[in-house]
């Protein structure tokens, strides 16, 4: 039996639907609050769903009996300022239990991290798995609680426990909707009229899960993997969508002080309207800069030909239309 943590978000579904059409026996944990995502809706009689909060190492254990594998997928993103403690506490809790209880069981483990905990390369270099964040100097909730997740795994690794950690990219995808990542393509989709300087990984949902099962079936333990498709400029990617829709690319670069005015601005709408902020101070800073990543480690590892990102640009412009 496989475990999979977070098959409501994203990701988690992507990899739970791969997992079930391949043949294999699947346990998803959901919130009570959680409803099960379309994407899984034809595959309910085939999937086994309990109710696990991360935080709630009774129910974990419940949902771990007779698993062998495990894949970590489940995290709080949040851009709220109010939200940076309890989002740490909550995703490096449930880390460090699921760690635990997997090491006492002999369960082996893929953890999804991500390159928000991975450090920054010299400018000009690619950055790879030996980049290391600097927690001291780092402000991002989201990034602290991915990089103190991260650190848990290790914990257990160093205890005896077997474990894979990937560090996807910006994850894309049409089933994404118009949440998440999501979200940048539906304001393309509006009539976007900015784009900033900045580069970061793009990948494809699809290609993250088959990583994941790819390192999951492996021999491989005790190893991170940046799992990465193409290095783009934000540019590339608004103007490929808009063009995909129908419509004018973003013409007006924003510059880093607009785009500080913009988090500013996103936060006390965000405070009068108790929402999320459409923006937070380091995304903004964020996509002004140049972030390039070297995905040679897991092709080497697992072989995989990542799908190319224009295709997968095509796909979500069909669904969104």
């Amino acid at each position: 039996m496989i475990l999979i943590t977070g098959a409501t978000g994203f990701l988690g579904a992507e990899l739970a639907k791969l997992l079930v059409t391949s043949g294999s026996n699947i346990r998803c944990t959901k919130r009570a609050t959680s409803g099960i995502p379309a994407l899984l809706a034809p595959f309910q009689s085939q999937i086994e769903w309990v109710e696990a909060d991360m935080l709630d190492i009774f129910a974990l254990e419940n949902a771990l009996v007779g698993v062998t594998q495990v894949y970590h997928c489940a995290a709080w993103v949040s851009l709220k300022s109010a939200d940076k403690k309890p989002m740490i506490n909550t995703n490096v809790t449930g880390t460090a239990n699921l760690v635990n209880l997997c090491a006492e069981k002999g369960i082996r483990m893929v953890h999804v991290s991500s390159i928000a905990a991975i450090g920054l390369a010299k400018p000009g270099d690619l950055t790879t798995e030996n980049h290391h964040l600097e927690q001291s100097t780092e402000n991002d909730g989201y990034a602290i609680s991915k990089l103190e997740s991260e650190m848990e795994v290790w914990r257990g690794i160093a205890e005896g426990l077997d474990a894979v950690i990937v560090n996807p990219s910006l994850i894309i995808g049409a089933s994404a909707g118009k949440v998440g990542s999501g979200a940048l393509f539906e304001t393309i989709r509006k009539g976007l009229k900015f784009y900033t300087a900045g580069t970061i990984g793009f990948v494809d949902v699809h290609d993250v899960a088959k990583c994941m099962v790819g390192l999951m079936n492996s021999d491989i333990t005790a190893e991170r993997y940046i799992i990465s498709a193409e290095n783009r400029t934000y540019q590339s990617i608004t103007t490929e969508a808009a063009n995909g829709f129908g419509i004018k690319p973003p013409a007006i670069l924003a510059k880093p002080w607009l785009m500080e005015i913009g988090w500013r601005g996103a936060a006390v709408i965000a405070a009068l309207t108790g929402g999320n902020p459409a923006i937070d101070k380091t995304s903004a800073q964020a996509a002004s800069v140049t972030r390039e990543f070297d995905n040679s480690k897991i092709r080497n590892a697992i072989g995989i030909e990542f799908k190319p990102i224009n295709k997968t640009i095509k796909e979500i412009c069909e669904a969104l239309h």
